[in-house]
Parts: structure tokens; sequence; C-alpha cells
């Protein structure tokens, strides 16, 4: 079996169509598998992230496909990526939804980190109430935990704070 480099695509520019299918096209050119991607707007802007497997051989073509989409407004950052994770601890996910106020992201991040868990993707938004229209701030969050830390000690912890950034939280747990 050949040696697989696995790269980092980070990209950002103007919201126009196109976009992905340019990123896309520029992957595949340069013999590139597109693995995963995380890509939206926000603020105005297109922006995310993709992980793409090639050749060694081929991250010089992939460099030279990416400068092409730059040209075009398009700025995108390489860099390689790690290890392919071989973690198979079983992951707590949680949504939050609560009344938008500063901090709300900064409270649950520190309880999180004092804990020792690896938050693995964030995604976070505004959306109105359904009767009243009020704004409401809405997080999902998924992590892996360290083993001495159980999925029921980080729930009660997040629970314990819920009244004072004025959110509820439902949790999930599960074994991918």
């Amino acid at each position: 079996m050949s040696e697989i480099t696995r790269i980092v695509l980070s990209v950002t520019g103007s919201d126009r169509p196109g976009l992905t299918s340019a990123l896309s096209e520029a992957v595949l050119a340069a013999g590139g598998n597109w693995k995963e991607g995380h890509l939206s707007r926000l603020g105005g802007l297109y922006v995310g992230s993709v992980l793409v497997e090639l050749e060694p051989g081929n991250v010089a073509k992939l460099v030279d496909q990416v400068q092409a989409i730059d040209a075009a407004g398009l700025n995108v950052v390489i860099n390689p990526a790690g290890a392919a994770p071989q973690d198979n601890r079983p992951r707590l996910l949680f949504e939050l939804v609560g009344q938008d106020r500063p901090g709300i992201i900064k409270q649950v991040s520190a309880i999180l980190a004092d804990m020792g868990a690896n938050i693995e993707s964030l995604s976070s938004g505004e959306a109105s109430a359904a009767w009243s229209g009020e704004h409401l701030f809405r997080a999902e969050v998924s992590m892996t935990l360290p083993d001495d830390v159980s999925p029921e000690d980080v729930q009660a912890a997040l629970e314990a704070i819920s009244s004072e950034i004025m959110v509820d939280f439902t949790f999930t747990w599960s074994s991918e």
C-alpha cells in the first residue's frame, strides 16, 4: 500500500457561488481525495476547512492548484494534518439553548477544559424563539473525555451553571 499524506486546507473569502466547486476541482486535479470538510457562510464570508488525502508526490500539484484559487479571491492555507485519531472512546454530545448573551461559550468551555475534555466540534449560532421571536443562542458540542471523567460528571458540572448562564442542556452519548 502506498504512503498517503493528509493535508488540511483552511479557506476564507468573500462568499459567492462556485467556491466549493473550485476547491473540490483543485483537490481532484492534484489527485487528492476530499475526506472531510466543514464549510459555511460566516459573517458574510465563506470559511471552512477540508481534510485531503493524497500521495506525497502530489502535494506540490495541490499547492499549484490552490494558488490558482487564491488568485480568484479565495485565501487557502495548507497545513499538514496530524495522525489519524485512533481514539475509540465514547463521545459526549450536547446541545445548549438559551437567551443570547456574551460569555456563554467561555463559561462552558472553561468547565470542559478544567475537566480535561477535548472539544472535537462546536457549532453555534442564533435562532428566533418559536413563540416570542426573541433571540436565542444555540450550540452543539461533541467531545471526548479523559478516562477518569464520566459523561455524568460533565452533565452535572454543566447543569450546575445552567441557571447562571440561562441555558438548557440536552445530552447524548455516542460510541462513534
